[in-house]
């Protein structure tokens, strides 16, 4: 399991590269697709129903924890609110949808629920930077093919991202604000008109 996430952005990696020298910018749909197959294959082969199920939880803890959640999940709000028109077409607003509503299922599952319950006995810091580093670095690949997903902004504000939901998880004991903070991520930054860099990221 420990190896798992350098090798999900290797395969990742050669999806990208391999995709972007045949359909450009649109390689996002087979690196997206391919990289929840790995998340679901790992996830499946090393949980099992009840360890899931204790994912989906009842929150535990004070308030504060879900509000902290709620406040990262807001702070792409203005790249939405700014460039809503990049989704007017199907073919944009339809990758984006589907993004916005699935991924953080798997990411979550995978990031936060499985390799944290598998890292339980580290110290918890060690664990949240493992889990945060290999996130963030995991989104990296997305630079390959976009103009916008480039540059040292997108590591640290994943690596963020990452330390945030992994404390809320165990904060919590359950990843529904960190499922529901990662929906409200991947709603407002517009993935599929940034993955296609649609509009300029000097806003």
């Amino acid at each position: 399991m420990l190896v798992s996430p350098p090798l999900i952005t290797i395969c990742g990696s050669i999806v990208a590269l391999t995709f972007g020298a045949i359909i450009g910018k649109w390689a996002f749909v087979p690196l997206i697709i391919s990289t929840w197959i790995l998340f679901g294959y790992f996830v499946y082969r090393f949980s099992d129903v009840p360890q899931r199920k204790s994912w989906l939880a009842k929150s535990e803890g004070t308030w504060g924890w879900a509000i902290l959640a709620l406040v990262v999940g807001l702070i792409p709000l203005p790249i939405l609110l700014r460039f809503y028109d990049t989704l007017s077409p199907w073919i944009v607003w339809l990758p984006w949808a589907l993004i916005a509503i699935i991924n953080p299922w798997f990411e979550e599952f995978y990031w936060r629920g499985l390799l944290l319950d598998y890292t339980k006995n580290w110290k918890k810091w060690q664990a949240v930077l493992y889990t945060s580093f290999f996130f963030s670095f995991n989104h990296v690949i997305f630079s390959f093919n976009s103009d916008m997903s480039k540059g040292i902004e997108l590591f640290i504000s994943t690596f963020i991202m990452g330390v945030v939901w992994a404390i809320v998880y165990q904060k919590t004991k359950s990843l529904r604000w960190c499922i529901f903070s990662h929906f409200l991520v991947d709603t407002f930054n517009l993935s599929a008109a940034v993955f296609l860099d649609l509009f300029s990221s000097g806003f």
